[in-house]
């Protein structure tokens, strides 16, 4: 918990940068493929900051994020047995790569929409696209629509309410590690009910 809370730190603190929204579009594109600190901690700082540009914010977190899941699913095509595998176990997800397998083979697209939109580990699922190799178009276009509407609901709630949202992760952030946790865990038990 205590190194997850000094990442969360040190990427919030990019944000007093001059290079906070470059730096937003690098964490978003490194997250989709093997950082487990989520942009949409810069991504709300950024837009706290400076609301005018929370759409702006949006695109770059989207963008970034996007071309992140195409690296990830190139570590998948390309280098699962070298890189790829050593990123699903560090995620404590090996166990459970078959099934991700077979909620790709059921579900494709709606698999990415889900793991891009939710608290589920999308860097797994881009690795796993590729190993599995799904058809890319199909990847590219669902991690486009779910990655961009939850970076663009994030950038309205900030735009259209504030800085109460930070005041709250901030205070809570515990709290909410464990909920996005059990988030998680949730996410998954659904998408083994379905099935």
């Amino acid at each position: 918990m205590k190194l997850i809370r000094r990442l969360y730190d040190w990427v919030l603190s990019l944000a007093y940068t001059p290079h906070g929204s470059a730096a937003l579009f690098v964490i978003a594109f490194i997250e989709s493929s093997f950082f487990p600190i989520p942009p949409d901690v810069l991504l709300l700082a950024l837009a706290i900051s400076l609301p005018a540009k929370a759409f702006r914010f949006a695109l770059l977190a989207s963008l970034g994020s996007v071309l992140g899941g195409i690296f990830g699913y190139g570590i998948g095509y390309f280098f699962m047995d070298a890189v790829g595998l050593r990123i699903v176990e560090l995620y404590g997800l090996k166990g459970n790569f078959e099934y991700i397998q077979n909620l790709y083979k059921e579900y494709d697209a709606v698999a990415v929409v889900i793991a891009g939109f939710t608290p589920i580990p999308y860097k797994v699922f881009t690795i796993a696209a590729g190993a599995f190799k799904i058809d890319f178009g199909v990847f590219v276009v669902a991690s486009a629509i779910s990655r961009s509407l939850r970076f663009f609901i994030l950038a309205g709630l900030i735009y259209y309410y504030g800085k109460p949202i930070k005041a709250f992760i901030d205070k809570y952030f515990s709290l909410l590690t464990i909920v996005f946790g059990l988030l998680l865990f949730l996410g998954f038990l659904a998408l083994k009910l379905l099935h």
